[in-house]
């Protein structure tokens, strides 16, 4: 008999899910690597998987899923649902893409050491439910899960307690949640979901040389043109983070290091 089916909407909420089940679960993401969440649309292949799942775990801000996700619910009426942004303290977004769905939260929270220990907690009690008689190893997963999130914690929190400069810039806003609880600040090139217009670029640019911010952070899926452009103007490298990886540790540990080292440049 197959595994049933959990369908989760990015390639990051597997990890959780694959960490604290283990082996019991057969994992369906909507989302897969390379592909723009905020704008995806699901494959027949995908949406077959959809049906014989038993749950499904939403994000609960990105903007493909203000398309699709009623569809989703009501192709598979049955399966459990979680929304893990439900639980997550938001940080409001005015962000508009195409389709014309605005998010009205920042959708990135996974990429924060602290929202992580939210998304284990839930996903854990998730589990729990659909599986009660395995409820002793997926709690005994769930605490080696946490104390990997939690190294990842304290390593941001080390990293960038005496940092001067806190301030970084990435095309698009992917670390708002990471700025907050590490007291960064985050500058988007981006504007409302947009690339930035002439004048934007040139405050951007004015910004990064008083403010000597040597690196231009880009997402993995996007178009790193106008980062290049804005590196080229200011002398500035270009790093290509992944967000999106469906290895959650290596991942924001990678951000993170990144990050640091862009301030000590």
């Amino acid at each position: 008999m197959p595994d049933p089916v959990i369908s989760v909407s990015i390639a990051p909420f597997r990890y959780f899910v694959e960490q604290i089940g283990g082996d019991d679960f057969s994992v369906n993401v909507m989302v897969p690597p390379g592909a723009d969440p905020h704008i995806y649309e699901p494959y027949p292949h995908q949406m077959n998987n959809l049906r014989r799942s038993v749950a499904y775990i939403s994000n609960g801000f990105l903007g493909f899923e203000m398309m699709w996700l009623e569809r989703f619910y009501e192709a598979n009426p049955v399966m459990r649902r979680l929304s893990l942004g439900e639980s997550i303290d938001p940080i409001e977004s005015d962000h508009d893409h195409e389709g014309d769905h605005t998010e009205g939260a920042d959708p990135h929270y996974w990429l924060s050491p602290r929202s992580a220990l939210v998304i284990a907690s839930s996903i854990r009690d998730l589990l729990a439910e659909l599986n009660p008689d395995r409820v002793g190893q997926y709690e005994l997963n769930y605490t080696k899960l946490l104390a990997g999130i939690e190294e990842v914690d304290r390593m941001a929190t080390g990293l960038f307690a005496d940092i001067s400069d806190r301030a970084f810039m990435i095309f698009h806003p992917a670390l708002g949640y990471l700025a907050r609880d590490y007291a960064l600040e985050e500058i988007a090139l981006e504007h409302e979901g947009k690339e930035p217009s002439p004048a934007r670029m040139k405050e951007l640019i004015d910004r990064a040389l008083s403010e000597n911010i040597r690196v231009i952070f880009v997402q993995k899926e996007h178009d790193i043109r106008n980062a290049r452009a804005l590196a080229s103007e200011t002398g500035a490298e270009v790093v290509v983070i992944d967000p999106l990886s469906e290895d959650w540790h290596t991942a924001v540990t990678d951000i993170v290091s990144a990050l640091h080292n862009s301030f000590a440049k």
